[in-house]
């Protein structure tokens, strides 16, 4: 989740010096407001690819977690069985 914060926090920080340096840039209003509507496409695209890789991850993650827990769950009924027998 650390890697995740981070990002987060420079894609915000890339955002805010993008706004603050087009607001203050010698432009006109209307330009000014489509550069300022482009940028925040770009940080909303930015943002979707972040978190698809993320849910990636996670579900890979997850997928990997009930593999390795149904892999202890037969391990663990054939130890179970063969105790049951020797008894």
């Amino acid at each position: 989740m650390s890697t995740g914060k981070v990002v987060l926090g420079l894609l915000a920080g890339i955002a805010a010096g993008a706004a603050l340096g087009i607001l203050f840039a010698p432009n006109k209003g209307s330009k000014t407001r489509k550069k300022i509507a482009r940028k925040g496409e770009d940080l909303t695209d930015n943002l979707k690819q972040e978190f698809e890789e993320m849910a990636t991850h996670l579900s890979d993650k997850y997928e990997q977690v009930i593999e390795d827990t149904d892999k202890l769950i037969t391990k663990t009924m054939a130890k179970y069985d063969k105790s049951v027998k020797d008894v």
